[in-house]
Parts: C-alpha cells; sequence; structure tokens
C-alpha cells in the first residue's frame, strides 16, 4: 500500500501531489518543541506499507533536513516496508566537492546521514550537481524540470529567441533548452565576488535585437540572473526572461528582481518560496510529474523516460 507523509517544510505541494495520485497525506505530528528540537509521531499504521516523505531540504535548510531525517527514523521504527524520500529542492547540493584548503563535502555528509537514517530509495530534482548521485549508496531517481518549464516556454511563442548560460558552468542544461526550442545560445562570463555578490564581464555569442532566455538550475539572491541581465540589456538584447528549477527567492532577491531588466522569471514550486505573489515571477507546478514518478516507482515500472530533458 502506497503512504505519503509530508514535513513542514512545503505542505502544499505534498498536498498536490496526493491529490494527483488519489490518495490523502497520512496523518502525522511534526512538532517542535519549545528548545527547538523536532517531534514526530505518525498516527497511523503504516507497518509493511510502501512510504514516501516529501519534504525538501529548501531554508531553513538544517531545520528540514533534520525533520526528515527524524521523520525517516519514526517511519523505520514503525515497520515500514520502504521508505523513499521525495526531496524536491536537495539543500548543500553546491558544496560537492573540495575547492579549497580544509572545507567539508558536505552533499557526500548529508547523503551519508539519509542512508544512515534507514532511507531505501531517493527522489530528487534537478541536482546543482549531477555527481551528487554517486554519493549514495542507495538508488537515486534525478528528475529534470525542463519538461515542464519548455512547456510553458513553447507556449509563449517566443521569436528571435537566444538561450543563454549565466555562466560557463551551466552549459549542458542551455544547450538542452536551446535545442529543445530551436533557438542559438550564448553564454555569460561571471566573477563571484561573494556569496550575494556577482560581476558579469563578457558574452560569448548573439543576442543584439534577440529575445533572451537566461536558465539556471536555482535563485537565491538572483545576483548572477540580475548581474547577466544588465550586461545583456547594454549589448542590445530586446527583452530578458529568466527560467529556473529552484526559485529560493528571499528579500534581497525579489529587491534585485524588482529593479532588474528581467521581465518575467519562470520557475517551480520544489520550495515554497517559489510560490511568491509577484507580477514578475511565474510559477509552474512540478507536483504531476513528481507524482508520476512516485506512481511508477510504487508500481515498480520504470522511470527513465522521466529522466529526459
Amino acid at each position: 500500500m502506497l503512504q505519503i507523509i509530508s514535513g513542514t517544510a512545503h505542505q502544499d505541494l505534498a498536498s498536490e501531489i496526493a491529490k494527483h495520485l488519489g490518495t490523502q497525506l497520512c496523518n502525522a505530528q511534526v512538532t517542535t518543541f519549545p528548545d527547538g528540537e523536532t517531534f514526530v509521531k505518525i498516527e497511523e499504521n503504516i507497518r509493511g506499507n510502501d512510504l514516501f516523505l516529501i519534504q525538501p531540504t529548501c531554508p531553513p535548510t538544517n531545520h528540514n533536513l533534520m525533520e526528515l531525517l527524524i521523520m525517516v527514523d519514526a517511519a523505520r521504527r514503525a515497520s515500514a516496508d520502504r521508505i523513499t524520500i521525495v526531496v524536491p529542492f536537495f539543500g548543500y547540493a553546491r558544496q560537492d566537492r573540495k575547492d579549497e584548503s580544509r572545507v567539508p563535502i558536505t552533499a557526500k555528509l548529508v547523503a551519508n546521514l539519509i542512508t544512515a537514517a534507514g532511507v531505501d530509495r531517493v527522489l530528487t530534482m534537478d541536482l546543482h550537481a549531477g555527481q551528487i548521485q554517486g554519493f549514495f549508496d542507495i538508488p537515486v531517481d534525478h528528475l529534470y524540470a525542463s519538461p515542464i518549464l519548455l512547456e510553458y516556454l513553447q507556449e509563449q511563442g517566443l521569436e528571435d529567441l537566444v538561450v543563454v548560460s549565466p555562466d560557463v558552468g551551466g552549459i549542458k542544461m542551455t544547450h538542452a533548452y536551446a535545442k529543445a526550442l530551436g533557438s542559438s545560445m550564448a553564454i555569460v562570463a561571471k566573477e563571484r565576488l561573494s556569496a550575494t555578490e556577482v560581476e558579469a564581464h563578457s558574452i560569448i555569442g548573439k543576442i543584439k535585437d534577440r529575445n533572451v532566455l537566461l536558465v539556471d538550475d536555482m535563485t537565491e539572491t538572483a545576483g548572477t540572473l540580475v548581474a547577466a541581465s544588465s550586461l545583456l540589456l547594454e549589448k542590445g538584447a530586446l527583452s530578458i526572461r529568466a527560467g529556473v528549477s529552484h526559485a529560493i527567492l528571499n528579500d534581497l532577491a525579489v529587491q534585485r528582481l524588482e529593479d532588474s531588466a528581467i521581465e518575467e522569471l519562470i520557475c517551480t514550486n520544489s520550495t515554497p518560496m517559489a510560490s511568491i505573489d509577484h507580477p514578475k515571477v511565474t510559477t509552474l507546478s512540478i507536483a504531476p510529474i513528481l507524482a508520476e514518478a512516485i506512481d511508477r516507482i510504487h508500481q515498480g515500472k520504470s522511470v527513465s523516460s522521466l529522466f529526459q530533458t
């Protein structure tokens, strides 16, 4: 029997997924003690069932991650047959390597914690670094949000479109979008000055008198997107839109978007921060594709077709 439990990180998305699956969320008590400790009690019998725990580890990252681990422990001790965690946004994914001396590889640590807690399978979407799948010794299903964003973009019927990567690290994603949309591509060279400040230097490719689509896997402070948009406007772009899988929009990001040349930020509801009421933000739901993946995993069917970009 399939059962779905939601943490407190994004209950709206969990409810939408359950609706697509024609079921209801399992009744669970997830609360916090006055000292900050998390308490979980599963109110229904889950013994021998196929359990899916939905919890993006978005900000507050440490709290949501710890809550997820405690939920897994509660489910394991309640004798669930199989535990699959559904993590639409995987926190700590940017700390995937040692890029300087005496720093941790926190993404690997998180993978170890998840495995040690008793998780049998991981379902996630658009990891910041795809190689994080190899950090796990359990199966990982890695989905992409691009089909959802591409469907929306194709409906807009934008002409003279060029897909632009805001940095060299996003070339592969940019090429996939450009190929799907039948457009050309370009790259912005940038330099990161700090965690919140980015400076764009130059553009590789033709963007003059073209409609631009900036694509990236995530944005938090919008520094990269806004710096790129300023340079693109200066170089003659007609209009600028941005498409990202994960929008962790804080107050700084919203202010930057308001003051920027970006006409529209297209994102998914992988985090609750993306579902804000803002004229420049268009939020698309990933609930249908996650529900389809959950159903296929439960039925023992192939999910490989859902990996296509």
